[in-house]
């Protein structure tokens, strides 16, 4: 059981990667996508313009990459506040042996 001053670090904690990934992902998707595919598109990446691929496919990947990011983190943050879902795993099964 947390308190709440180990309570307030962990949604801290969470919100802090959620605004990183989330500014990662306007990044990506915002400027790069949007305000700077003129620019991009002068660059030549596999036959294409790379605004025009960033916008199709470069940003996909990185969603991705993001997702995966942040399932790793949580379970990290998670880990590290006493919430995880694989401490709840472990007691169970130390009772099944007990």
């Amino acid at each position: 059981m947390m308190n709440e001053e180990n309570n307030d670090a962990y949604w801290k904690a969470n919100i802090r990667l959620m605004l990183i990934l989330l500014s990662i992902w306007f990044l990506v998707s915002f400027v790069f996508g949007i305000l700077l595919v003129d620019t991009l598109n002068q660059i030549q990446f596999f036959g294409f313009k790379l605004g025009f691929w960033w916008a199709q496919q470069g940003s996909i990947y990185v969603f991705i990459v993001l997702i995966f990011t942040y399932t790793v983190m949580m379970q990290s943050i998670d880990r590290k506040f006493g919430v995880s879902d694989d401490d709840e795993d472990d007691t169970s099964k130390n009772e099944e042996v007990q």
